[in-house]
């Protein structure tokens, strides 16, 4: 069928169904109206009685009210059979014009898509099937839309992403992955919750450029007439909480940061950071696989789990993996030696990369081109929850230095079917040392790094009033959601992903 066919039918169809609404009125039904108060809900009617028999409920003649959107529709001239579909579930309503007597051509305007009240009694049908005989029969919301033609699956993918109120119509099963989300990121509040921890709000609009290093969005604000730029991370605004007595603190949060678009990585996605006074990186982790483990038992009811066809087990303890033993296991090659020379690295792993990546390995030092020979070498490869440590102080200018080797910060990251899920660390409280490390980025930016920080003088001025030994960590809920849910792409498990805009 042609665009232009396809255009045509599509207004056919639209103006059938205003006509109808317009018909609705002449009965004397709004049909964008309002009012009607459903005592019922589809699925408890569907579990109450899902043991009763047609003798049973003959004699008990049960009653309920419920409305919902019509999913099915069978007319047999003077009866009809409607299947509704509310929040809990589906439910078969049968319609007979005798009954409803001089509403009796209400149901002959209706179309799938419609949201209608009923009210009935409950029977079962011939083929046993709990069925809403109705006694009152109220159009409540006229759909001047078809749905799709496949209603029940819709295919497209790039239009269950797009139109997501359609993918949750014609996809059940779509609903039910949000569902999971809400219940980790309720776990996720949870389980801080019962620790101590007390949730914040901060800014999601920055002077500068903090928190991680990645590209930032930026906007500017006409009153001060100054250029801010969207959260990267809310890393040192919680940190600051810490300093101020809030010892352990957490938000869930929207970040935003100007990179590419994948199945793993969205422009807009949500992170957990939580941040506890007096603690390690070692004790992150192990509080790490405490609220992981007991997020996929609480949200999928085990703690195996399979996705995308691999068998993931989320028993504690994980593995250990130093990022230099790890990199070495991989480019079998590369001695210890080679590891803190930053030109035998880019010998090793460039020709490899395209020239798009290439072009800003230059300004790069041993430690980040450690970290990049670690994420195409060994990163794919992590497939069981693995902590990996003992990351380059380079890489890490907001952790703190390990005291027997000041080159590798008391860091972590989680990584599950080769993503990373989890970044924490023992926190930088040394105000010398972190000046030392804002110098760095902005000297790394002078030369060309595109993925720096800025210098956070109140960040620093924060340390210098002193800030406690403490731990912090950012999790990605998105990806998590992914695990807890198999889902292959992160669009997946957010409701409205960014997309390019719909050609016209």
């Amino acid at each position: 069928m042609s665009d232009e066919t396809e255009s045509a039918k599509e207004h056919e169809l639209y103006s059938q169904r205003l006509e109808k609404a317009g018909r609705w009125r002449l009965l004397g039904a709004n049909p964008f109206g309002n009012g009607f108060r459903p005592a019922d809900l589809a699925g408890d009617i569907a579990r109450k009685h899902a043991s009763d028999g047609a003798e049973q409920l003959e004699a008990s003649r049960p009653g309920y009210s419920v409305a919902g959107r019509v999913v099915a529709l069978r007319s047999f001239g003077k009866a009809a059979f409607l299947k509704l579909r509310d929040r809990s579930g589906e439910l078969q309503i049968h319609v007979k014009k005798d009954v409803l007597g001089g509403r009796r051509d209400r149901n002959k305007i209706t179309d799938m898509g419609d949201f209608v009240g009923v009210k009935g009694t409950l029977f079962r049908s011939k083929t046993g099937e709990l069925t809403l005989a109705a006694t009152e029969y109220l159009p409540l919301t006229k759909a001047l839309r078809a749905p799709p033609e496949k209603w029940h699956g819709l295919a497209d993918v790039e239009m269950r992403y797009r139109q997501r109120y359609l993918d949750l119509v014609s996809n059940p099963e779509v609903k039910e992955v949000f569902l999971r989300r809400t219940a980790l990121v309720r776990y996720l509040r949870e389980f801080l919750d019962t620790r101590g921890y007390v949730e914040v709000e901060t800014p999601m609009m920055h002077s500068l450029v903090s928190g991680a290093a990645a590209r930032p969005f930026t906007t500017h604000h006409n009153a001060l007439d100054i250029s801010l730029f969207l959260r990267i991370a809310p890393e040192l605004y919680l940190k600051r909480l810490v300093v101020g007595g809030i010892e352990r603190v957490y938000e869930i949060n929207r970040n935003f940061r100007n990179e590419g678009i994948s199945t793993r990585h969205n422009p807009e996605f949500t992170m957990l950071e939580w941040y506890r006074a007096y603690a390690t990186y070692e004790d992150m982790m192990a509080e790490t696989e405490e609220m992981i483990s007991g997020a996929a038992e609480r949200v999928t009811g085990s703690l195996k789990i399979s996705y995308q066809g691999q068998v993931i087990d989320f028993a504690p303890p994980w593995p250990r993996l130093p990022m230099a033993q790890a990199v070495r296991q991989a480019f079998p090659s590369l001695t210890e030696a080679d590891l803190k020379d930053a030109d035998r690295l880019r010998a090793e792993i460039g020709p490899k990369l395209p020239e798009s990546e290439r072009r800003h390995l230059d300004a790069l030092g041993p430690g980040a081109m450690l970290a990049v020979l670690f994420e195409h070498g060994v990163e794919p490869r992590l497939v069981q929850p693995t902590f990996v440590t003992e990351f380059p102080t380079e890489i890490s200018p907001l952790a703190r230095r390990n005291d027997q080797r000041p080159e590798i910060a008391d860091r972590f990251e989680l990584f599950i079917v080769g993503r990373e899920i989890a970044n924490g660390f023992s926190e930088l409280n040394d105000p010398l040392d972190q000046k030392g490390r804002f110098e760095a980025q902005v000297e790394a930016k002078r030369r060309g790094a595109v993925e720096t920080m800025d210098y956070d003088e109140d960040y620093i001025r924060a340390l210098e009033h002193g800030m406690p030994p403490t731990g912090g960590e950012g999790l990605g809920v998105d990806r998590l959601a992914m695990l807890l849910t198999d889902a292959p792409s992160i669009r997946d498990v957010i409701l409205f992903p960014l997309l390019k805009p719909e050609k016209r």
